[in-house]
């Protein structure tokens, strides 16, 4: 009989698969806005308003410059991060699956 343990881990596995890609998605999607705004910035005037709240308040160019390259930096290392944790879960469940799929084979 295939151990249940061993389901259980490769059910655990997936999920937490899911939920990597769900981020790694989510990060990759803040990602291209925020180089969509600094490349808007780059092109822009010196006059630049920020969005804080309710209200748009002007701002100083460079400011804005710097903090969005410096979230831009931050999902980076966060997006690699995540792929770390991808190719590190993606490879211990198909390890599991490995052996569930030999252990029902030799039913």
């Amino acid at each position: 009989m295939v151990d249940e343990n061993k389901i259980q881990e490769m059910q655990f596995l997936e999920q937490s698969l899911q939920n990597i890609l769900l981020q790694k998605q989510a990060f990759q999607m803040e990602l291209s806005e925020t180089q969509s705004a600094f490349k808007e910035i780059k092109g822009a005037g010196e006059e630049v308003f920020k969005i804080v709240g309710q209200l748009m308040i002007k701002t100083d160019k460079k400011r804005v410059e710097e903090e969005l390259e410096n979230k831009q930096k931050l999902l980076d290392l966060r997006l690699k991060s995540l792929e770390k944790q991808e190719a590190s879960t993606t490879e211990q469940l198909e390890k599991i699956r490995d052996q569930v799929l030999k252990q029902h084979k030799k039913k």
